[in-house]
């Protein structure tokens, strides 16, 4: 399964069965669980820790330090999970001490060819990101958030779960959940009404969701009055109440 010109350093740990293709390079400190196929010309430094069944395509850099003046060779770390798809020339880095230290990437995301993950970055479950598209160090990515192409996202920022960025978007402050986003800088554009319905949402929960999106961006309520409405219509539904905890904790102010 591991091609003899492949560079795997000894203290490397591959499960048994993990597929290794011609001139990549695998370093110390570097775990790989059963099921991942690695590309040929592709280059994993740790410490970095992959889980089950993901394919790393050629010439991907996945765990190497940090793009980080203020790096200064910390034990810091990557941790991907099961089922990831990651495309040729995607650059993936470790953490820094000045945020947990770790970067991470959850199960089943889609990471198209020459997509950049900084150092920090917080990534959920079953996302796509089309090719291009960037992340400044410590962004946070929930679970079901598409990015288009070319979409680039600022430092800190974090985008909800179920959002949705148009190609050549750039992020400059918090995307809300189900918000579908665009431009330069991104400004809100509807609800990802048509994701939601492949991801078999009611038609009543969906309407209840624009409903909390004209509450937010329709009413001319500042963000405060805004979550006081929210909070109400959040006892009548749990993905409203998704809403209400994201807005809560933002810090950078949403699209507007």
């Amino acid at each position: 399964m591991i091609d003899p010109r492949a560079v795997i350093d000894p203290k490397a740990e591959l499960a048994a069965d993990v597929s290794v293709g011609p001139y990549s390079v695998i370093g110390p400190d570097v775990q790989i669980d059963s099921g991942t196929v690695i590309g040929p010309h592709a280059v994993i430094n740790g410490p970095t820790r992959i889980g089950r069944n993901n394919h790393i395509y050629q010439f991907a850099s996945v765990g190497d330090a940090p793009q980080d003046k203020k790096y200064k060779v910390e034990p810091t770390r990557l941790e991907i999970g099961d089922g990831n798809t990651i495309r040729e020339f995607v650059t993936i880095n470790r953490g820094t001490t000045q945020d947990e230290g770790i970067t991470r990437i959850g199960d089943d995301n889609w990471i198209m060819a020459y997509v950049h993950i900084a150092h920090d970055c917080m990534i959920g479950n079953h996302t796509i990101f089309a090719n291009n598209a960037s992340l400044a160090g410590h962004v946070r990515i929930e679970d079901y958030v598409i990015l288009g192409g070319f979409t680039l996202v600022h430092q800190y920022c974090a985008l909800g779960a179920h959002s949705f960025t148009a190609f050549s978007s750039g992020v400059a402050k918090d995307v809300p959940p189900y918000v579908m986003a665009s431009g330069f800088s991104a400004a809100p554009h509807g609800l990802n009404t048509e994701g939601l319905k492949r991801r078999g949402f009611s038609a009543d929960t969906i309407a209840r969701l624009k409903q909390a999106y004209k509450t937010l961006y329709r009413s001319a309520l500042t963000l405060q009055d805004a979550l006081v409405e929210l909070r109400i219509q959040a006892a009548d539904c749990a993905e409203v109440g998704v809403m209400v905890e994201f807005l809560e904790k933002q810090k950078r102010g949403i699209v507007r």
